[in-house]
Parts: C-alpha cells; sequence; structure tokens
C-alpha cells in the first residue's frame, strides 16, 4: 500500500478524476482517496514512480508520503 499526499485534491470530481487514471493504468488497483487529509492510498503492483506520474498525468501535483 502506498499513500501520497495530493495537496489540489478537494472534491469529488478530484478523487473520481485520480481514481480514473490510476485504473486506467492498474485496472486491479484498489484506490481511497481523502479529501479531509488530501491523502491518496493506493494498492497497485505497479511501482511508485508510475503511480505518481498516473496523478501528475491527471492534472495534480503529488507527493508520496509513505509506503507501507
Amino acid at each position: 500500500m502506498r499513500s501520497f499526499k495530493v495537496p489540489d485534491m478537494s472534491c469529488g470530481h478530484c478523487t473520481a478524476t485520480i481514481e480514473k487514471a490510476i485504473t486506467a493504468i492498474d485496472p486491479t488497483a484498489s484506490v481511497t482517496c481523502d479529501t479531509g487529509t488530501r491523502q491518496v492510498e493506493v494498492d497497485s503492483v505497479l511501482n511508485e514512480h508510475a503511480l505518481t506520474e498516473a496523478i501528475r498525468n491527471a492534472g495534480y501535483g503529488v507527493t508520496a508520503a509513505s509506503t507501507t
């Protein structure tokens, strides 16, 4: 499970866009977005770089928060 900080994620449209971007490159990924903390948690076979690029390509700034 990887966590990412997405400072510009503020609404349901943002979360849907991020979820769609990640599942487009990994259809089996589990994505949980929390607009309150602006955190995205992803359980995916893909590496951190691929996931951050997907979020960036969706139009959002992102930093890796942690990996568990």
